[in-house]
């Protein structure tokens, strides 16, 4: 897992299911990021302009089962 703030691909982010729609406390993915690079790109939709995390698919899997498990 990495924190950084730039990538080549214009990035479209997707609020989490596990956000329950709770609209200031959500965790969003670029999923089509993942799905051309393999990189999972998460970040707090708090702080859109801050820094995110790139996660590896394995990770990612880690934590949904995290917020699964926890909810």
């Amino acid at each position: 897992m990495t924190a950084t703030s730039e990538t080549p691909l214009p990035l479209i982010w997707v609020k989490s299911s596990y956000s329950n729609g709770q609209g200031a406390e959500c965790v969003e993915w670029a999923p089509e990021h993942a799905a051309l690079t393999g990189d999972v790109l998460v970040r707090d939709s708090k702080t859109p302009h801050a820094r995110y995390l790139t996660l590896t698919p394995e990770s990612f899997a880690g934590l949904v089962s995290l917020a699964k498990a926890h909810g």
